[in-house]
């Protein structure tokens, strides 16, 4: 039988304001968390001011809520935590707008949706400004709510619109948000489309004489030999668009197994890199501009059993990549972009196929199969762990986390919680 581990991350969107929750120290800077990795897309918070011990106890919890077995993130804009939710009941599927002062809903967008379990049911993160909610379910339908009401301003089903194929485990893509638009993988009758965020009309179509189609993995945006683009990654490798007008800009060919999970990136302004589970391995290009003509040519290729990631996107941080890998199941590891691995945590601890993110120089790691949360000094030179607490329960401690204000959102298969890890 697969592996439940091809499932759910994606990318999002671009940040949507800042704010100061009511009791935040002076000495810290909050921000929304509009979308999965974050207001630049890189999973790193510029927040200040964060605790860098904890208490025995572990950081305080300021509320929790139930929710339907997944692995659904949750987006903080304004004062409010959006996330996607299930009633197994009634067969709907769920988008909630909870209080962040108090986890208490403020509402609730539901439609029929019938989604058995498969590696649970809810995935995803949704995308959101000052004026709308993005919401793209598992069965691959794109919805726009009012933020303020949860009403559904239009909707679009991908695969009717776009003749998209639904990927196995549902869909895991979340859709990249920016001034104007959303940018989404679709395959079928396109590789990408930008939306209109007010409309849903396209902007453009990326054509797919290739016939790609939709992994788990999100757009990510990047600025290579000068000039904007999105980059996907399908189970034939990456590629880039450019930003302007949606044509294929480059591709590099290059077999994935069964599911890509992890998003590519940039490394910086040439090198990309893309990283896959079942075996797949990791390959980094150097994608040059040579007169408007992107051509890819490769830095290196990690065989299976060298390493990879098998579900979250590394971060860059000091050129160096960040990530849970898998040549040794479960160690987070401290990657140069030559493919050299600089330190892992092996011998001090394992984090299965927990998430992780970065604020005030510390590493946040989520150990994916216990839930225990560890903090980690943000080093280019060895692991050092700062702090370890037990603030969820196990299994399948998956889903993204999300901070703004001091305050770190988080889930396991069952239930929500707020933390509050200011210092």
């Amino acid at each position: 039988m697969v592996s439940r581990r091809e499932l759910l991350i994606g990318a999002g969107a671009v940040a949507a304001g800042a704010l100061r929750p009511a009791g935040l120290s002076g000495a810290a800077v909050a921000a929304d968390w509009p979308q999965f990795r974050g207001p630049l897309r890189d999973n790193v918070s510029r927040e200040t001011g964060l605790a860098r011990k904890w208490a025995a106890g572990g950081p305080k919890v300021l509320w929790s809520v139930p929710v339907a077995q997944g692995y659904a993130g949750a987006a903080i804009v304004a004062g409010r935590v959006y996330h996607h939710d299930y009633d197994e009941a009634k067969n709907e599927w769920c988008v909630n707008c909870r209080n962040f002062a108090d986890g208490k809903l403020i509402w609730q967008f539901r439609e029929a949706r019938e989604i058995r379990p498969n590696h649970a049911i809810t995935r995803t993160v949704p995308a959101v400004d000052a004026r709308f909610v993005f919401s793209l379910d598992p069965k691959a339908v794109l919805h726009c709510l009012d933020a303020k009401t949860g009403k559904q301003v239009w909707r679009s089903s991908l695969v009717t619109d776009f003749k998209a194929t639904i990927p196995p485990w549902y869909n895991g893509q979340c859709p990249l948000m920016e001034s104007d638009r959303l940018i989404i993988a679709t395959g079928g009758a396109a590789i990408l489309v930008a939306l209109d965020k007010a409309t849903g009309k396209p902007i453009w179509q990326t054509p797919n004489p290739g016939r790609l189609l939709m992994s788990h993995a999100s757009v990510m945006p990047a600025t290579l030999g000068g000039v904007k683009q999105y980059l996907y990654g399908t189970l034939k490798g990456p590629l880039g668009v450019s930003a302007a007008d949606g044509k294929l800009l480059w591709e590099y060919p290059r077999k994935f197994n069964v599911a890509v999970a992890p998003s590519p990136i940039a490394v910086d302004n040439e090198r990309v890199f893309m990283t896959g589970s079942y075996d797949a391995g990791s390959v980094m290009i150097r994608v040059r501009n040579a007169g408007g003509a992107f051509r890819p040519e490769l830095i290196f290729d990690f065989a299976k059993n060298e390493w990879n990631s098998e579900v979250h996107t590394p971060i860059v941080y000091k050129g160096m990549m960040f990530a849970v890998g898998k040549k040794k199941r479960g160690l987070f590891t401290c990657l140069s972009p030559e493919g050299k691995e600089v330190w892992t945590s092996e011998g001090k601890a394992t984090f299965g196929l927990g998430g992780f993110f970065m604020a005030d120089g510390m590493f946040f790691v989520m150990d994916g199969d216990s839930g225990k949360l560890h903090l980690i000094e943000a080093s280019t030179t060895g692991y050092r762990e700062l702090a370890a607490a037990q603030v969820l329960a196990g299994q399948e401690v998956w889903g993204p986390m999300a901070l703004s204000g001091g305050r770190l959102v988080l889930r396991d298969l069952t239930k929500m919680i707020c933390i509050d890890v200011r210092g």
